[in-house]
């Protein structure tokens, strides 16, 4: 069997590179991998580096059909996690998001369609939901996306649908909560406020911190891939819940404890532009598959905490 991962060298995709060749899957087992990715910011050689050697390495843009035609053929299994995928810069400058997220995976799935790829993973996000005030998301639910980011995720779902639908590939949905884990670049909030907190600088919350997130480890995200690679339906989307749902504000009173300070190292911030309230998944779909998330909040927090602390050289060579 023949994998290839796009956009394997960033945060959640180096995370299921690194469980791959290691045996993590063992439906998987054996498997010779093929990383493709552009190497931007977020992607980082240094996320692959405890499994160097064991995965073939492809530094291209999931825009080039030339190169996709070229390095799909010959994978039994396509998982695309390559994505711009920072809200914040998406407010800021629009085009890259729409270029990659939806350019992007209609340029793929015509790659994998002529290549005749039989399974294809599109990893996508809640976010393409907007906003809900109370309960949570079915599968079913409309698309009304309030960002730049989400919106172009929206696209680059609706376009791996149609492949489905329209042509036949064997593509499935997954859309998840927000991730944290180790390896995580330091502008999402867990990573962020953590590393702020290491080097004594305050940590910048937005609003009155009363905005909803569901969290997951990045490993359960994976394990909910992994699972949908396995087992999921073509033109189907899969929920993958988290373990937690917390306003910003109690996710910032766990890590400054965690970390050993107060609420004076908070400097509140203005909010975001169309800020989105709450994300909630309903995962009921998925669990009939078996599956279940292994890493409670908690236990899962402190270790990402931990790992930071440990890993200094990591994430200063990003600040």
């Amino acid at each position: 069997m023949r994998v290839l991962v796009t956009g394997g060298a960033g945060f959640i995709g180096s995370h299921y590179v690194r469980t791959l060749v290691t045996g993590g899957y063992p439906a998987f087992a054996g498997a010779r991998v093929t990383v493709l990715d552009k190497l931007t910011y977020a992607g980082n050689p240094a996320n692959l580096a405890p499994v160097e050697g064991r995965f073939d390495f492809v530094k291209g843009d999931v825009c080039d059909a030339g190169l996709l035609a070229e390095v799909v053929p010959g994978h039994d299994v396509v998982v695309n996690f390559a994505a711009e995928s920072h809200v914040d810069r998406s407010i800021d400058g629009a085009a890259e998001f729409v270029r990659t997220n939806v350019l992007g995976v209609q340029t793929l799935m015509q790659a994998c369609l002529d290549a005749g790829v039989s399974r294809v993973v599109q990893v996508s996000t809640d976010e393409v939901y907007g906003s809900i005030e109370e309960g949570s998301w079915r599968e079913d639910a409309p698309l009304a996306p309030r960002s730049p980011y989400a919106a172009s995720k929206a696209g680059g779902d609706m376009i791996a649908r149609a492949y489905a639908i329209t042509h036949g590939l064997p593509v499935s949905i997954t859309r998840c909560g927000n991730n944290y884990g180790p390896y995580q670049y330091p502008e999402k909030i867990i990573p962020l406020f953590v590393t702020n907190l290491l080097e004594g600088r305050k940590v910048p919350l937005y609003g009155d911190g009363g905005n909803v997130r569901d969290w997951i480890h990045v490993a359960d995200h994976c394990a909910g891939i992994q699972l949908v690679a396995e087992r999921g339906e073509p033109g189907e989307v899969y929920h993958i819940a988290g373990t937690a749902e917390l306003t910003n504000k109690e996710l910032t009173g766990r890590l400054l404890e965690a970390l050993g300070h107060g609420w004076d190292m908070v400097e509140p911030v203005a909010d975001r532009k169309g800020h989105d309230r709450r994300y909630s998944l309903d995962d009921a779909k998925l669990r009939t598959l078996g599956y279940a998330p292994a890493i409670g909040f908690e236990e899962g927090l402190a270790a990402t905490v931990a790992w930071y602390a440990a890993n200094t050289e990591w994430w200063k060579a990003l600040r």
